[in-house]
């Protein structure tokens, strides 16, 4: 029920204008059937009801209080008065044609207050009862002035009123079905929220001890073979992480919670580090991949680089993957769209094409070219789904040109927005640190999972951390309590208390603790959840499964901000 006072008041506040202008042109009708002032004092009283009555229910989003609910059906009532008024004037002084445009007045308010308040029953009578007096009142009066045709008119009148009430109730019960699908809408989507929420925090874990046993064991000593089986389990996390993270990202996008945010890019060191990251992949199939830059390319640029290196690792991966023999061809050139500038991304291979029947799909969810390629090349087909919606919220467009057996072309264009700063970005990814950075670096790791201590112990012990572990948040704040250290570790889900709780408790707890520099340790990696952190100052974030090069880069970080201690 508050959303729908919340509707009617925000519906109020948008007619205003439009009543008003109304009320000017019945002023002007009302002078010219029956010239005088009164339709003049009658055009000021309008104004006066109206602007009291948008003072009345202005800033209300919720369900009102009592006292509020009356005053508004008080201030409602005098309003709809107010208008209905200028029937009565014109009854009584502009003859058989202010008879007529009287009734038809009356007739019009009761018509408009039954469709924009009719979800609102208290205040629909307060409306309805002031034009509903007027409309039988008048003929009525008549009726006892001794004219007794006007019983055609209250006849007439009554079965006008009997076809609103028939549509009340029929916009009345449209409206609660509307209303109920709504809210089964929203549970449905809190749930699958929930749901990937949940999968995807309990399929991290796992994952995990996954990735970084693989990470560990490919810097051990290994034998040809051992060294293939550890490259195939590296591959096959790849996969089932960037589908996990997918999944996760249309959730966002379709949720609408998805954002862009422009930063200074240096695109040609944007692509020059895709080119490495895909020449050995693509030399392995024994393909060229070539990178063409335009030289009037500016060299900053504002874009989201995050969300463009997205897309364009999508668009390259594709390439790549669907391509056997011949090029890949990465261009970038400023160029002109509908007079303004915009960055034109073209990503042109030699590959098996596409089928023209196919490409009306080919940017839906899960598609890709045909079955044959899911099984043969894998992959979700959410890649170029993600990317073309991705490319819509920064202002630009993705398309895909192919003729089969020919190979394909995709465009990306992007509106060209030059730096006002001009200089050059810092590079995306900073060089890996070397291990004594960390010596004796003093670390807090509070982890509910085994197998993560473990990983945890592994990945830092050798790097020179000393690390103490604990099982849940209460046993964090415990302990940083009564011991000082270079920085913490902190899961996001444990049992006794949470970590974000944890977190809050520990920095409002004025301990040597307090401005210790917390580090996000989790697999709760959607938006809300990095919202959560940062509401208790946590802004240093590795999810899971942990990549250890951004996990020691945070903890250079820390070592950075704590006081007395700098990273070497």
């Amino acid at each position: 029920m508050s959303g729908s006072y919340a509707l009617l008041a925000a519906v109020r506040r948008k007619e205003l204008p439009t009543r008003l202008i109304i009320a000017v042109v019945l002023a002007g009708v009302g002078y010219w059937l029956a010239p005088s002032a009164w339709p003049l004092v009658w055009l000021a009283l309008v104004f006066v009801s109206q602007l009291g009555d948008l003072a009345v229910y202005r800033g209300l989003t919720g369900e009102p209080s009592r006292h509020r609910l009356i005053v508004w059906a008080a201030s409602t009532a005098l309003s709809t008065a107010v208008y209905s008024a200028l029937a009565v004037h014109l009854w009584m002084f502009a003859g058989d044609s202010g008879h007529m445009f009287g009734l038809l007045l009356a007739a019009g308010g009761l018509l408009h207050v039954t469709i924009h308040m009719h979800h609102v029953r208290t205040l629909l009578i307060s409306a309805a009862v002031p034009h509903a007096l007027v409309f039988f009142g008048l003929p009525l009066a008549s009726v006892a002035r001794g004219d007794t045709q006007m019983w055609v008119i209250v006849l007439g009148a009554a079965m006008y009123v009997a076809h609103l009430m028939v549509a009340f109730r029929q916009a009345d019960s449209t409206t609660r079905e509307i209303q109920a699908e709504r809210n089964r809408a929203e549970e449905a989507s809190k749930a699958k929220s929930d749901f990937l929420a949940t999968i995807s925090h309990e399929i991290r874990t796992p994952m995990n001890a996954i990735v970084s046993a693989a990470n560990l064991l490919s810097g051990s000593r290994l034998n040809r073979a051992q060294r293939e089986q550890v490259e195939m389990l590296t591959d096959a996390n790849d996969v089932l992480l960037s589908l996990l993270n997918d999944v996760l990202d249309l959730s966002k996008i379709e949720a609408g919670k998805m954002t862009v945010e422009a930063a200074d890019a240096d695109l040609r060191r944007m692509l020059e580090g895709l080119q490495r990251l895909w020449q050995p992949r693509a030399a392995d199939k024994g393909l060229d991949l070539r990178l063409e830059i335009d030289a009037d390319l500016p060299q900053v640029v504002r874009v989201d680089p995050l969300r463009l290196k997205q897309i364009l690792f999508n668009l390259i991966s594709n390439a790549v993957k669907f391509t056997d023999a011949g090029s890949v061809t990465v261009r970038l050139a400023p160029a002109a769209d509908d007079e303004r500038e915009v960055l034109a991304f073209e990503v042109v291979d030699t590959g098996a094409g596409i089928p023209e029947a196919l490409m009306r799909r080919l940017f839906g969810a899960f598609e890709q070219g045909d079955a044959g390629a899911t099984r043969a090349q894998g992959g979700s087909g959410l890649g170029l789904a993600i990317s073309r919606r991705l490319a819509g919220m920064m202002g630009g467009t993705l398309d895909a040109a192919s003729t089969a057996g020919q190979g394909s072309t995709f465009r990306l264009i992007l509106p060209l927005v030059r730096s006002v700063a001009g200089a050059a970005p810092a590079a995306d990814e900073p060089a890996e640190p070397s291990p004594v950075t960390l010596a004796g670096l003093r670390v807090l790791a509070a982890e509910d999972h085994p197998v993560n201590r473990r990983v945890l112990e592994l990945l830092l012990a050798p790097l020179g951390c000393q690390l103490t572990f604990c099982e849940d948040g209460a046993q964090a704040v415990e302990l940083a309590g009564v011991e000082a250290f270079d920085a913490i570790l902190m899961d996001m889900q444990m049992p006794v208390l949470d970590g974000v709780e944890a977190t809050r408790r520990i920095k409002a707890g004025g301990g040597a603790n307090a401005e210790a520099p917390v580090i996000a340790l989790t697999a709760n990696a959607l938006e809300h959840h990095r919202a959560a952190w940062a509401e208790v100052g946590v802004d240093l974030f590795v999810s899971k499964p942990i990549d250890p090069r951004q996990l020691v880069g945070c903890l250079v970080q820390a070592a950075d901000r704590t006081p007395g201690r700098r990273a070497a």
